[in-house]
């Protein structure tokens, strides 16, 4: 690793973290996770068996995780999904949005076979309807 790098993780890492300051920004794990699972229900029930699955999965993945930098990021993500999912209003559809290509371009190559399988794992379960003639397209 780089020498400021690693002085950067060490800062991080040396002084408290002040989860009070960042209070409206983060939630603390089993919160955040239910909060995700509720607005889940607002989903077509095939998005939300899907989302439901994925969350679990990844909380269950990250349940061991001591490093306070990857902590952050992992929950202020999962934060920053849950503000873009509809909060119960009427009429209300969730619409996804394109990855920025500077995340992607961060991304490792395990990231991005996961994310390459979660793409075929969803084109099956959704499918937009053509305007035209109201049939799906493939």
């Amino acid at each position: 690793m780089r020498r400021s790098l690693l002085r950067l993780a060490e800062s991080v890492t040396s002084r408290p973290l002040k989860l009070q300051e960042s209070n409206a920004t983060l939630l603390p794990p089993i919160p955040l996770y239910r909060r995700l699972l509720r607005a889940h229900r607002h989903l077509m029930p095939e998005m939300r068996l899907l989302g439901d699955d994925y969350v679990k999965a990844e909380f269950r993945r990250h349940r061991e995780v001591n490093n306070p930098v990857q902590l952050i990021g992992f929950l202020s993500q999962w934060k920053a999904y849950l503000d873009q999912m509809p909060q119960g209003s009427a009429g209300e559809e969730f619409r996804g949005k394109k990855l920025d290509p500077m995340v992607l371009e961060k991304l490792s190559s395990e990231q991005l076979g996961q994310l390459y399988e979660l793409r075929n794992a969803t084109k099956e379960v959704w499918k937009p309807e053509d305007p035209k003639d109201g049939s799906s397209t493939s």
